[in-house]
């Protein structure tokens, strides 16, 4: 029985391996360039596997159908079907857990010896073993590893539910043979980050980074299947993967000649980790969390270089000489959406302020050339805005969110000025440069209308 068995099993393993889809190489990594050399070297349909390799999509429906009937290889042949290795290696379970099953039971109802059982499924275990220690040091696809282990322990609550123990020698070793070949792909994405030579790397402007999307859509894939079957083992790791590539992020950024330019960079990439991170559910919403963070410090960056850019005279005139301020009653409502918040009817509520002190006190010929350029240039100056954040920026609604941002606070530092225009002496004769916080307020108004 033992060499029937072993034979069965030989067969349907050699007929499993010709329906496999060869996804990824060693070579494959988080840290790799796909481009246009590999595009020639190695075609349009590695390239796709590599970036299909990160993700789960519809790959985590196999845990969703863990006791469906295994792969029958001539129906798979007949229709040229090919499955990732994680569907082959569930069929060859499942064909291993039911037939085990039934053998025990009937060797226990016959001979009532247990040990029998083991020796006829000697061979099989074999069979299943070699094919194990072939297979596994060649895949390199770190989802599908962390795909069998979880089927794996799906498989263990199966035969828990059998009360049956006739396989839980064999579902331990296969976790075993499963976790350090996972540890040890995960370390070479891990490495590829950090070995990442930005200087080589194409960069395409500032939209996010196919290795950042990469990253991203890797670990949207491990937070899914932590939740679904972890034990706490990847928590650590993610940990890492995420400093490294908070690492690869500023080296990237730094390739940029500008301040401007490096925190519209980052932006893009943290929205865009953000909007993965949305569709991977609850089970992402610390890391989400952690993105939404950088995002925010970010955009504050950003807007304030926007501004020293478009504004600068203004806002060094504010932070020169404007030091403490307090608030009075006037109020300018401008409708502004935000990454997090996005309805209807938000309002962003600007508190004029009544100057107070100085840091320096300023007097008409400080004023009189910042008002003057202000209603000059100000509407061009918004349209110049404008146009770059939407055409820069990868995402339209996070482009008007900061675009939004940067007008608000436009308002709040001239209004600031104005307060102070009226306060010094002479103010008074720049009363007709002066550019009322209405006329912004309804320019702004326009640019929240092309949502």
């Amino acid at each position: 029985m033992n060499k029937v068995l072993s034979a069965y099993f030989h067969v349907y393993v050699e007929a499993l391996e010709g329906l496999k889809l060869d996804i990824g190489v060693s070579s494959d990594l988080i840290g790799y360039d796909t481009n246009m050399v590999d595009l020639i070297t190695r075609g349009r349909e590695h390239l796709r596997s590599h970036r299909f390799m990160f993700s789960l999509g519809e790959r985590a429906n196999i845990l969703k159908h863990i006791d469906q009937p295994g792969l029958v290889p001539r129906i798979s042949e007949a229709n040229s079907l090919k499955y990732p290795y994680e569907v082959i290696f569930r069929s060859l379970q499942k064909l291993l857990m039911d037939t085990a099953s039934s053998e025990y039971l009937f060797v226990e109802a016959f001979f009532g010896e247990e040990s029998l059982f083991y020796r006829v499924f000697e061979g099989p275990f074999a069979v299943i073993d070699e094919h194990l220690n072939i297979t596994l040091p060649n895949c390199h696809d770190a989802v599908c590893l962390m795909l069998m282990i979880c089927i794996t322990r799906k498989h263990q609550l199966v035969m828990s539910n059998r009360q049956l123990p006739c396989l839980e020698t064999y579902l331990d070793k296969a976790l075993l043979y499963l976790w350090p070949r996972f540890k040890t792909v995960f370390d070479m994405y891990l490495q590829s980050l950090y070995r990442c030579d930005v200087k080589m790397l194409s960069v395409d402007g500032t939209r996010p980074h196919h290795i950042v999307r990469c990253y991203v859509e890797f670990t949207a894939s491990l937070v899914q299947l932590n939740a679904e079957c972890g034990d706490g083992q990847l928590d650590m790791s993610l940990e890492r993967l995420r400093l490294a590539v908070d690492d690869l992020l500023v080296r990237f950024a730094e390739k940029f000649a500008t301040p401007k330019l490096q925190h519209l960079f980052l932006l893009n990439n943290y929205d865009m980790a953000i909007s993965i991170l949305k569709e991977a559910g609850e089970e992402a919403k610390k890391l989400q969390r952690y993105f939404e963070e950088k995002l925010e410090c970010n955009l504050i960056s950003f807007v304030d270089e926007l501004l020293m850019e478009h504004f600068g005279d203004l806002i060094k005139f504010v932070k020169i000489h404007i030091c403490k301020l307090k608030k009075t009653v006037a109020q300018v409502h401008v409708i502004v959406v935000t990454h997090r918040k996005k309805t209807e009817n938000d309002s962003f509520v600007f508190l004029a302020e009544d100057l107070i002190s100085y840091t320096e006190p300023p007097n008409i010929a400080d004023v009189e050339p910042v008002v003057k350029n202000f209603a000059v240039k100000w509407k061009n100056a918004l349209e110049l805005m404008h146009n770059e954040v939407v055409t820069c920026c990868s995402n339209l609604l996070s482009g008007m969110a900061i675009l939004k941002a940067a007008m608000a606070q436009l308002l709040n530092d001239y209004n600031r000025l104005s307060e102070c225009v009226k306060m010094i002496p002479g103010g008074s004769s720049l009363n007709r440069n002066l550019v009322s916080i209405t006329s912004i307020s309804y320019e702004i108004r326009k640019y929240s209308r092309t949502l």
